[in-house]
């Protein structure tokens, strides 16, 4: 445990974390076809939702339930193999939740909708406080800094913020705030996000991370259930109709945030392919936003056991090397160039190939003389000798995915259309 979260025990022991893990991420397209945005592969070595269950047991979170629903399988295989370590003679654990259709026939419709299904995971451990947060963003965060304001404040629900550029805060929810941090409007998913004052270009925006005391969180919950109108969500029901009713407050990111660069905290929300392949690139900078290499909040879970990288040939135009980039283990470049690119475990290049600005997830075997730029290469492609991609747009565009950023998705199922 870190040493920063000491001064909040008392309240974290008094807490249990609902991580709401059950949405696709239909914005990723062929990544998320197959799987559950929170099981996207990673930095190398990690899941995304290894962010959000690190963050936990790092802040002294140990009692933490993972609600999933889509496509969850392989989320659910690496929360059990990676997040088993804790102490459950000790009442702490990390536990997934498959939905399970416990109060009617439907499944989720929203997220307020999947925490009240699974209310009596509350009622057996009766916590004096609930965080709930999603499992699909980056950040680094202690979240006994924001418990302890909300206590401090006597709120009845505290909502983690952060101020993120207007033009990208539609796709989130907006908030505005008095002089004492309480919330005095709040909308989700504004075509027109309102400016912070005096910051024309700035929006205050909700982070999708929730304190709340547990028996106000109980009865809100069931009255919005009973509410036909309801589409049973945080942020479209539950906060703006409450900010009018409770003591409902803003909880500034900044303060709670771990490891911040300078004055500005490190969140992403990899919710499309151009931020996924950038939020993996950012980590190849000499000094990235987010440090993975911190040991005061480590980067948990089990990670892959695989063999060191293994770079061989020394041949005039024939040398395995890889500048500005992270490559895991089993991977084997061989006779290849890589550069500001990141390599999953168990992947191999073969000679002459040039990879620039490539993420490539694990299982992938590249061929010889491949040239891959600005692309994003799934699970088990296998690009065969002299493939091109990132070279010619109008080309890429006929067999895969192009964004307009310009980034390639290759899927295995793309590849075999191809052929």
């Amino acid at each position: 445990m870190s040493h920063t979260t000491d001064p909040y025990r008392a309240l974290t022991l008094q807490t249990t974390a609902l991580v709401l893990a059950g949405g696709r991420g239909s914005r990723l397209h062929g990544l998320t076809d197959h799987r559950a945005k929170p099981a996207l592969p990673f930095a190398g070595t990690m899941r995304i939702i290894d962010f959000a269950l690190g963050n936990c047991v790092n802040s002294g979170l140990r009692r933490v339930a993972v609600l999933t629903q889509y496509k969850a399988q392989s989320l659910i295989r690496h929360v059990e193999r990676s997040w088993g370590f804790l102490e459950p003679t000790l009442g702490e654990y990390v536990e997934v939740v498959p939905a399970q259709q416990q109060l009617d026939e439907g499944w989720y419709t929203g997220t307020a909708n999947a925490v009240y299904q699974n209310l009596d995971i509350l009622c057996e451990s009766l916590p004096r406080h609930v965080v709930i947060l999603g499992g699909d963003h980056v950040y680094k965060m202690d979240y006994g800094v924001m418990l302890a304001e909300h206590v401090e404040r006597r709120a009845a629900l505290s909502v983690a913020c952060l101020e993120v550029p207007r033009e990208e805060a539609s796709g989130l929810g907006v908030m505005a705030v008095d002089g004492s941090g309480r919330i005095v409007a709040f909308e989700e998913k504004p075509a027109q996000p309102a400016a912070v004052p005096g910051r024309p270009g700035r929006s205050l925006a909700s982070m999708g991370i929730y304190a709340f005391d547990t028996d106000f969180l109980f009865d809100e919950l069931r009255r919005d259930a009973a509410d036909p109108g309801s589409s049973h969500d945080f942020g479209r029901d539950l906060i703006p109709r409450l900010i009018a009713q409770a003591g409902v407050y803003a909880h500034r990111f900044e303060t709670s945030c771990v490891n911040m660069v300078g004055d500005r905290p490190y969140w992403r929300d990899v919710g499309t392919l151009d931020a996924y392949w950038e939020a993996n690139l950012d980590l190849t900078h000499v000094v990235p936003e987010l440090n993975l290499y911190d040991g005061a909040w480590p980067m948990l879970g089990r990670q892959p056991n695989r063999p060191p990288a293994k770079f061989v040939f020394d041949d005039p135009g024939r040398r395995g090397v890889a500048i500005d980039s992270l490559v895991s283990g089993g991977c084997i470049v061989s006779g290849a160039r890589v550069r500001r690119s990141i390599l999953f475990y168990n992947v191999r290049v073969g000679d002459g190939s040039v990879l620039e600005d490539a993420v490539v997830l694990p299982n992938v075997v590249i061929g010889r003389g491949v040239t891959l730029k600005r692309a994003i290469v799934d699970k088990g492609c296998v690009l065969p000798d002299g493939f091109t991609a990132g070279v010619d747009p109008a080309r890429d565009r006929e067999r895969f995915t192009l964004t307009e950023r310009g980034v390639v998705l290759i899927t295995p199922p793309m590849l075999a259309a191809a052929r």
